[in-house]
């Protein structure tokens, strides 16, 4: 039969199924066929599109001389809503599904919304070593500008379309922040649109309780319209050493010990059970082994959390030299793990040659589509939660993920704590090692209810002084929140700034009934 009459009689055949099953039961049952046919095919078209834009605007140098007077827009949509007595709280125009974020802000259907266009980079200053940025610019734009020049961030948050507004308001973090820190402490400098219309620039020396206050405050404070961001030298390999570790107290006790090591550029652990896990660390180099060389961000490779759990079932160590960029976006052809739920064949070899080039789908685009039965499916069924606990307590926090959740692989990302201002820091007076526990999946532990889990495990890491990133679905009430985090510069800087008629409380943007 000729091929287009065999593809026209397959989608004739899916079409009558679908309108015969509906198309919820699609969704819900198939989605990987929506995903494929159609979801796909948009991811290319996007970030094809977005590339061109991207290339086009620096080429063209545009970037710097509009910028001034995109601000200025900002500024004038502020003024407007003081004009009209500010009835309403603001918050960004941006759509909700568009954030990385698995779910939506209810908010944005009441909240008087400011177009926020920004999405350039503005500058890389080779001589101060520092990049110059608007807050919609993704991991994935910059490292794709930045590594040709030979230049990188000191910190890299896996998945592309991970933003430097949404890394700064919210929070982000790379297996190299045992040295460098959250992403908000590679941040040199930050400027915004308040409340009252103004432009302000904020450093650690300028402005500096403003500085201190924007990381984690999701946007309550002012419109983020530019940020510079320190730049490191770039190498091109990453040359990565694979450890299995069985026994809970060896996997504690070696990962610790890798991440109290300066030497290691790169420091990560995958629990794939509550005995196992294989521990990794990177060092930049220019040098490899032409025998040795994994592109691992290559369509066709298998995913890199498969890949690693290879080492572990051969109970076996092995070095591998990985070029820098793929090694930053590791994580992103499989979204960690997600995607392995979403489509359960992805890491087949044929599917990977066949159709790899296309994965992944867009995080937005998955969300725009959900559609309600899926929703109510993840919330109760499903957990996407980044805890950050002290190193001193990585054991006793993997074995309360164990039995709360058993949700594996846990992703396992230390990062050093300076004691500096603001919402987030140690309880002591010095800086501390803190690691990041990643749980993505569907719990396994038979008594999981959504609400009350999550309740008990946000006051465990409440107890161990602790702090929950705040993308996820945050069940505290706002005297447990504000017992979590310290409110006391943000508050202050609230009151400072008339801020409590202009945007709402973080609080009340990221709890779970402000989000669906």
């Amino acid at each position: 039969m000729d091929p287009l009459l065999s593809l026209g009689a397959g989608l004739l055949l899916l079409t009558l199924w679908v309108r015969h099953k509906g198309l919820e039961y699609l969704l819900v049952h198939h989605r990987w066929v929506f995903v494929c046919l159609f979801l796909l095919p948009l991811s290319v078209l996007f970030d094809i599109y977005y590339q061109l834009r991207a290339w086009a605007v620096w080429r063209l140098h545009s970037a710097p001389r509009q910028h001034g007077q995109r601000v200025r827009h900002i500024q004038a949509q502020v003024q407007e809503w003081k004009n009209e007595g500010g009835k309403t709280y603001m918050c960004t125009g941006r759509p909700g599904w568009l954030t990385v974020s698995l779910r939506v802000g209810k908010y944005k259907k009441t909240h008087k919304n400011i177009v926020i266009n920004l999405m350039d980079i503005l500058e890389v200053d080779i001589e101060r070593q520092v990049v110059c940025v608007e807050p919609l610019v993704t991991m994935g734009q910059l490292t794709a500008h930045l590594n040709p020049m030979g230049w990188t961030l000191p910190v890299v948050p896996e998945l592309d379309d991970l933003t430097v507004g949404g890394l700064i308001m919210g929070t982000g973090i790379e297996s190299s922040s045992h040295i460098y820190g959250l992403f908000q402490h590679t941040c040199l400098a930050y400027e915004l649109v308040l409340a009252d219309g103004s432009l302000v620039r904020c450093t650690p020396t300028e402005n500096s309780e403003l500085f201190y206050s924007v990381p984690w405050s999701c946007g309550t404070l002012g419109f983020l319209v530019a940020a510079e961001i320190k730049i490191i030298p770039a190498k091109k390999y990453v040359k990565l050493h694979y450890k299995p570790v069985r026994g809970l107290e060896k996997i504690c006790e070696k990962f610790t010990e890798e991440s109290k090591k300066k030497e290691n550029n790169f420091v990560e652990g995958l629990v794939y059970s509550l005995e196992e896990a294989v521990i990794m660390t990177g060092v930049l180099t220019d040098e490899a082994e032409d025998s040795q060389i994994n592109r691992i961000g290559n369509y066709y490779k298998p995913w890199f959390f498969k890949h690693v759990e290879k080492y572990l079932k051969a109970n076996q160590t092995g070095i591998e030299y990985i070029p820098s960029r793929h090694y930053y976006h590791r994580h992103t052809r499989s979204i960690f793990w997600e995607l392995q739920d979403i489509i359960p064949f992805g890491n087949n070899p044929v599917f990977r040659y066949l159709f790899g080039w296309m994965v992944p789908p867009k995080i937005s685009l998955l969300k725009l589509t959900q559609g309600e039965a899926i929703r109510k499916l993840y919330e109760q069924h499903h957990v996407v939660q980044d805890m950050l606990v002290p190193m001193k307590s990585l054991e006793k926090s993997i074995s309360t993920f164990h039995s709360d959740l058993n949700v594996y692989p846990l992703w396992l990302c230390p990062f050093m704590l300076p004691n500096n201002p603001g919402m987030v820091h140690p309880k002591g007076d010095e800086m501390e090692l803190y690691v990041d526990i990643g749980a993505y999946g569907e719990p396994k532990t038979k008594q999981f209810e959504a609400r009350a889990s999550m309740r008990q495990m946000e006051k465990f890491v409440r107890n161990v002084h602790g702090f929950q990133m705040l993308y996820a679905d945050c069940y505290m009430n706002r005297e447990e929140f504000w017992d979590m985090f310290d409110g006391s510069l943000y508050h202050k800087m609230r009151e400072q700034m008339n801020c409590k008629n202009a945007f709402p409380e973080v609080y009340d943007k990221i709890c779970k009934a402000a989000r669906h």
